[in-house]
């Protein structure tokens, strides 16, 4: 390619896709097909050419060649699975008008003059279509799919995408940008994720990484578009029977999310001035002689002497090593930043990375790209597309590893300060190609060094590797965190910015990123007045104990530790933190549900409720799980917070008061509430309060049993936590089940399903709310002792007995865990 290339390119981007090679074309008539295995070309007029390969009987990859050839820059990045069923023999049938595919769930029709794609369901309905003869387009490079819109279709997804979850009427870009302090609407973000989900049934994952583009009615009300300026049409289309189908459909072409270690989903600190052992081992303190829980202190980039060398700086770190295995006997992790560049004032790592050829080139020099960066001097950009980069990274970031430390947050691998204006960025070349075929793949493909070599020098040890910028895919390698949200100008207006992470993360989750988090207290702006920071904080807090990955993060030398914003805040902030904790065995539960089917745990409301109207419109609330329904108060000073129910009953988490679904209720709150509720009929596993995640190993489980005499159940999950044997299936799984026997007494059982690992002696509580105390408590048949309730707590592992609390309606029945089918009868 030659300069005048890289102009054209960089005139596309400045222009916003100015027409400079001609007016658009469409496919002509299509007159012949032909068939291989699962592969179907339908050859038209004009050379081009149009290739539908089934994946299944439900996934199609749609492959549109203006110049019939099939051929790509580079293999996708992001799915790597095409075969989900043995498809072999596609049968067509062909009329004089159209040819057409039946899957089963699908009926696939080509119509022949004018070309025109649809996809109906077995039932005839439209699910998709081409907008009359329009439906592809082609121009000089740019490429662009127009599709029929309905008057009642909406559309969810894109990954972290801020503003509104339905995303009709809106347009959208995919360049990944560095946009710190971001508004409520802001596009585009740090992440590109190009996979979008229609209402009706079916999803769209457009494969192309350059700087593509979703019109979702924004245009026109009578269709939407997805197009590229350069790189291939190629979209898979994904029927599911509601949106948990259509992600299953998504996560078995992209891969699964693997699994964060347990100490991941405990509590974290962080601040960008967090770089120094002196300040690291005083906030570790402060939590510990507070009796607040915290897993992870994180080190900012500050934390290295030159960027990015990953040497300890030496007069911020005395002793590094100490420091790290005095923390781990206290419980404490610790995970380090890392950047994807090297300055220039990094003489030794700079001159070797030049001279191995392991930085991305300047077209018009020839020579080393020179990128400005926010610190450190001008860098050089690592080329991790190169293969030779990966032994060599992973042999330099092997070493805080060794030291001690437990996982890296990989930061500003947008790369950082390239948004869509920076149109010089365009001049580098990648060993992979331009940049601007890699931009949006560039933090993709440094995430996956990361992972891989951690894995290749840490053998089955699970990776934490935390990332902002990304694309589709991101959820084999890294888990995911919101950016530099807040509000600059004035950290105490940051109400907005708030309550927009509950939209992004729910978007986030609907993109396969199920471990995410916000920055608690959001990152920008500086904090002068701590008391009135304090409501916003704790609000914030108190969403972010239900994120997954829980980070309290702000930039500079702001602290955020919550004993920093009075008695109150503090009091607040050790509830929702301790709240967390309980909910450990819940929440573990979900993330490996998440990791066999690419679920998120934070869940917007359409994903459990899709044919409930209201349940669109309650975008600012969330399922945890299929159980809980969590509502945090974005409001300043609010005294009520409201609440969407769906339909069925639904019981207050903390005071068991009960609720009838299917409206909206008016909460009243103070600064200490998060509303919560369980849905009737459901079991939550809870563990005690600890100090750090499993701290105790013995300690008692305690399944909380709600709702009406309907049969439920809940498979509660573990395994060790911090290896990969999860993915051989080493873990354990206990079935609790709630049911009504023949004389009217409650049955609740608990059971071992599955036990492929050493099972700890522990107690189990089973934890009911009755009216009444019962007349008998039996254990597998033999009558309980009834004791007091503060002894159920205290009692040896192998003791065991039942209580009744009459002022709350609480009965507790504790008795020891063991191999086999345990089962309590109340009457």
């Amino acid at each position: 390619m030659n300069a005048v290339k890289y102009f054209l390119v960089v005139l596309v981007y400045v222009g916003m896709y100015l027409n400079l090679f001609g007016q658009s074309q469409t496919p002509e008539d299509c007159f012949a097909y032909t068939v291989d295995r699962n592969e179907v070309t339908f050859h038209c007029l004009d050379s081009a050419k149009i290739k539908l390969k089934l994946a299944s009987s439900s996934v199609i990859k749609i492959w549109y060649a203006p110049d019939g050839k099939f051929q790509r820059s580079n293999e996708s990045f992001a799915v790597i699975n095409e075969e989900l069923e043995e498809i072999s023999n596609i049968q067509v049938s062909e009329s004089a008008s159209a040819y057409e595919i039946f899957t089963g769930p699908l009926r696939i029709r080509v119509n022949r003059k004018p070309f025109q794609l649809q996809i109906f369901d077995k039932w005839q309905k439209l699910l998709f279509g081409g907008y009359q003869d329009q439906g592809f387009q082609y121009s000089g490079t740019e490429v662009k799919a127009v599709n029929l819109l309905r008057d009642d279709e909406h559309f969810f997804g894109l990954g972290e995408k801020s503003g509104s979850l339905d995303r009709r009427g809106q347009s959208y870009k995919m360049w990944n940008s560095d946009k710190p302090c971001y508004g409520i609407n802001e596009d585009p973000l740090y992440k590109s994720i190009p996979f979008f989900m229609s209402s009706y049934n079916y999803g769209i994952f457009f494969d192309n990484t350059y700087l593509t583009e979703f019109d979702f009615g924004a245009s026109s009300n009578d269709y939407y578009s997805f197009s590229a300026p350069d790189g291939e049409m190629i979209f898979y289309f994904i029927f599911g029977k509601d949106y948990k189908e259509i992600i299953n459909g998504y996560t078995q072409l992209t891969g699964k999310p693997i699994m964060p270690p347990k100490w991941a989903l405990g509590f974290s600190q962080s601040r960008g001035m967090l770089t120094n052992e002196a300040l690291s081992r005083e906030i570790a303190t402060g939590y510990r002689e507070r009796q607040i829980p915290c897993d992870i202190i994180y080190q900012d980039i500050g934390w290295v002497e030159g960027l990015q060398n990953f040497e300890w700086w030496k007069e911020r770190y005395q002793n590094p090593k100490q420091m790290l295995s005095d923390l781990a006997d206290d419980g404490f992790k610790v995970v380090v930043s890392q950047d994807p560049v090297i300055s220039q004032s990094t003489i030794q790592q700079w001159k070797e990375a030049d001279s191995l050829g392991y930085f991305t080139t300047d077209v018009r020099t020839h020579k080393t790209y020179d990128m400005p960066w926010p610190w450190g001097g001008n860098c050089g950009v690592v080329d991790f597309t190169n293969p030779e980069v990966a032994d060599w990274w992973g042999q330099y970031q092997q070493k805080p590893l060794d030291d001690g430390v437990k996982g890296f947050w990989t930061d500003m691998g947008e790369p950082a300060w390239s948004n869509e204006e920076s149109t010089d960025r365009l001049y580098m070349k990648h060993h992979l190609g331009m940049h601007d075929e890699i931009h949006n793949v560039y933090g993709l493909t440094w995430d996956k060094v990361v992972t891989e070599q951690f894995e290749k020098r840490n053998p089955n040890q699970r990776v934490f590797q935390m990332t902002r910028a990304a694309y589709a895919g991101l959820q084999r390698y890294t888990f995911g965190w919101s950016g530099d949200a807040g509000n600059g100008s004035n950290v105490l207006e940051g109400w907005q910015q708030f309550e927009n992470q509950i939209p992004v993360a729910l978007s986030a989750g609907m993109g396969l990123i199920p471990f995410w988090a916000t920055d608690i207290s959001g990152y920008c702006g500086d904090i002068e007045d701590y008391d009135a920071m304090a409501e916003l904080y704790v609000r914030w807090l108190q969403f972010g104990v239900f994120n997954p990955i829980s980070r309290a993060h702000h930039e500079g030398n702001n602290a955020v530790e919550p004993w920093l914003f009075g008695d109150k805040a503090e009091k607040a902030s050790k509830k929702a933190i301790e709240l967390k904790y309980q909910l450990f065995p819940y929440l573990y539960t979900y993330a490996r549900e998440a990791y066999d089917t690419g679920l998120p745990i934070m869940r917007a409301m359409i994903l459990e409720y899709p044919n409930d109207p209201e349940a669109l419109k309650a975008e600012h609330q969330f399922m945890f799980g299929q159980e809980l329904l969590v509502a945090p108060v974005t409001k300043q000073r609010a005294k009520v917070k409201q609440v969407y129910l769906p339909a069925g009953e639904w019981i207050n988490f903390f005071t068991g008061e009960s609720y009838e679904g299917g409206q909206w209720i008016g909460y009243p709150v103070t600064l200490d509430d998060i509303p919560v509720f369980v849905k009737s009929g459901s079991i939550i596993p809870m563990m005690p309060v600890m100090q750090y995640i499993h701290q105790v190993q013995d300690y008692p489980i305690t399944f909380r049993v709600y709702g009406p005499d309907d049969p439920s159940s809940f498979t509660l999950y573990e395994d060790d936590g911090v290896t990969n044997d999860y993915k051989k299936n080493i873990f354990s799984s206990t079935l609790v089940t709630n049911t009504l026997g023949n004389e009217g007494q409650k049955i609740v059982t608990v059971e071992r399903k599955h036990e492929a690992r050493e099972a700890t002696p522990r107690s189990i509580i089973i934890e009911l709310t009755i009216k009444s105390s019962p007349k008998r408590v039996s254990l597998d048949g033999q009558k309980l002792k009834l004791t007091n309730s503060k002894k159920i707590v205290e009692s040896e592992v192998d003791q065991e007995f039942w209580s009744y609390d009459k002022n709350s309606g609480k009965l507790h029945i504790k008795f020891s865990d063991s191999d086999g089918k345990r089962k309590i009868e109340i009457q």
